[in-house]
């Protein structure tokens, strides 16, 4: 039986990892179980599942979760909880689902334990990739491969995924081909997207995910940050996007000899979560199989005027250590914005702009305090560029 360690447990990932653990037939133990403050949806997961450990990262809500539990786990309280969860000796797999650059931190802490992380977390890898870099001796190979001491990153979001499990020696590899559904607005022009709301972008046509990501999906933010994500974490730049409408296929590898290798399945992410845990077996999944015949397959190129976050994304891909991080903390701060309604759909990728041109990238990334700095100046020009529209 395998122990997973389980953080950002009560939300769109996390939940579905447990699903996936719960419908195992035991090959899989919740160990440990983590989340930030709500201590309402943990101590339920924790009473459902009963892992050993449970942490949480408000430590003002440690004494309340003690009383909502109907049984006496390890509580594990603090800022720190998260990466005291990741590095935990006894947990087999380490499910990274905390949302945004808060995942960074937890992500260093399960590599540096040796862990297999289940990294649903794009954020953390476009971000700190440059430690991770120079934490492994095979350098550009990319990130999937095993680090020194054992540690190996395999990708939970679908598309990466569906990279790694059709990728063949990097030589024969001509590019990727990430997918995208194109999001709420898909069908909306340019101009019309002027006066869209946040509650209008959360209404995503084929996924079910958390707040965050389903906007990031509508701007194609999402999009970008996954571009950076597939090259760093396989150690290709040339990475091509695609609006498939269907979400049936998830990504696509090109191959030099023509030839292109594509991974489908249902739309449903316990797939990728099960196929992390149980690398390099397949078992029994939780999703429904596929029905080939019950809808074409369709693919389109984006278009860039309407989606201009993935002009942003190659440039911050070409640089490569500063933009990467600019490019993710304005669009943290530009989309918290859009969602109190204190700027349009359409600032968005303005105010990244702005503060990808404002960043200094003559700095370095190559600690932690880096990547912080940068994150922090990031955020003060996008909140600038706000106050300025």
């Amino acid at each position: 039986m395998k122990k997973i360690s389980v953080l950002g447990a009560t939300g769109s990932i996390g939940t579905q990892a447990l699903d996936v653990i719960e419908k195992s037939g035991g090959a899989y133990s919740a160990y440990c179980i983590c989340a930030g403050s709500s201590v309402k949806k943990l101590s339920e997961l924790a009473n459902k599942y009963r892992p050993e450990i449970v942490g949480i990262t408000d430590d003002t809500k440690a004494h309340e979760l003690s009383l909502a539990l109907t049984y006496s786990p390890k509580i594990i309280a603090g800022q720190d909880a998260a990466c005291i969860c990741a590095g935990l000796s006894e947990a087999d797999v380490v499910v990274n689902g905390i949302s945004g650059m808060a995942g960074t931190l937890p992500l260093i802490a399960a590599v540096e334990a040796g862990k297999r992380i289940a990294a649903a977390n794009k954020e953390s890898i476009v971000c700190a990739h440059t430690l991770f870099d120079g934490m492994k001796t095979c350098g550009t190979e990319g990130l999937t491969h095993p680090f020194p001491n054992g540690a190996h990153i395999i990708p939970v979001d679908s598309e990466q995924s569906a990279i790694f499990q059709c990728l063949e020696k990097g030589d024969n590899v001509k590019s990727l081909i990430l997918t995208a559904s194109g999001g709420a607005f898909r069908d909306l022009t340019a101009e019309e997207l002027e006066n869209v709301t946040a509650e209008d972008a959360l209404a995503h046509p084929t996924w079910s995910m958390g707040k965050n990501i389903t906007i990031d999906s509508a701007t194609l933010f999402n999009k970008g940050l996954e571009i950076m994500e597939a090259a760093f974490l396989f150690g290709i730049n040339d990475v091509e996007v695609l609006i498939h409408r269907q979400s049936i296929v998830h990504s696509m590898v090109r191959f030099r000899d023509g030839s292109i290798k594509a991974q489908l399945s249902v739309p449903d992410m316990r797939g990728a979560i099960q196929y992390a845990f149980s690398y390099p077996d397949r078992e029994k999944s939780p999703i429904d199989e596929l029905n080939l015949t019950q809808k074409p397959l369709t693919f389109e190129h984006p278009d860039t005027h309407k989606y201009p976050a993935i002009e942003l994304a190659y440039e911050a891909l070409k640089d490569g250590k500063v933009l990467p991080i600019v490019f993710n903390a304005a669009n943290e701060v530009a989309r918290e914005r859009f969602i109190r309604g204190e700027c349009k759909f359409t600032d968005i990728a303005k105010i990244v702009a702005y503060a990808m041109k404002k960043a200094d990238t003559a700095m370095q990334a190559a600690s932690i305090s880096d990547i912080i700095e940068t994150d922090a100046a990031a955020r003060r020009y996008a909140a600038e560029r706000i106050i300025d529209n």
